[in-house]
């Protein structure tokens, strides 16, 4: 199984026109991403990335609820931890 995690395009660089890049922000973490293959993608997009590389465009809606679901699974696992201690 593989999974795609949502991002905000902060910055492309696309001085080497053989590997576009994005900075894209994860949650406030700022990570390079190959955006290559996404060729119409645009600084505030939000994108699906999977191993550095990005794989689709999607909606601000889509990105978010699904940005909003992985925070509630952190604290879902954090209160499941809690209770192991």
């Amino acid at each position: 199984m593989c999974l795609a995690v949502p991002g905000k395009i902060i910055s492309i660089n696309s001085e080497n026109p053989n590997l576009i890049t994005a900075k894209v922000s994860f949650g406030g973490a700022i990570k390079e991403i190959n955006i290559q293959w996404l060729p119409e993608a645009k600084v505030g997009d939000y994108i699906l990335a999977h191993v550095g590389t990005a794989l689709s465009i999607i909606n601000e809606k889509e990105a978010k609820e699904a940005i909003k679901t992985a925070n509630e699974f952190e604290e879902m696992q954090k209160k499941l931890d809690d209770k192991t201690l």
